[in-house]
């Protein structure tokens, strides 16, 4: 896993997680503003509103990807 810091060219979307350095917690994005250099993101079920240089993206390997999520069926089709 790796944190790299929100850049100009960086697009961050809502329902991404991203890293709030200040209290080192992963945190949940609700709206990116870049035009007022603002993001609005859910921590500890508070919205913070803070500048975006407080965030850091995540950013997973693809065998780190494959091991958070395990494929499964939705179980509408098992007789």
């Amino acid at each position: 896993m790796k944190f790299e810091e929100i850049k100009e060219d960086s697009k961050v979307f809502p329902g991404e997680y991203l890293l709030h350095t200040p209290t080192s917690q992963i945190v949940m994005c609700g709206a990116f503003k870049r035009h007022e250099g603002r993001i609005k993101a859910l921590a500890n079920g508070k919205l913070l509103d803070e500048p975006i240089k407080n965030f850091q993206k995540i950013y997973l390997t693809e065998e780190e990807r494959k091991t958070r999520r395990p494929k499964r069926s939705c179980g509408g089709c098992k007789g």
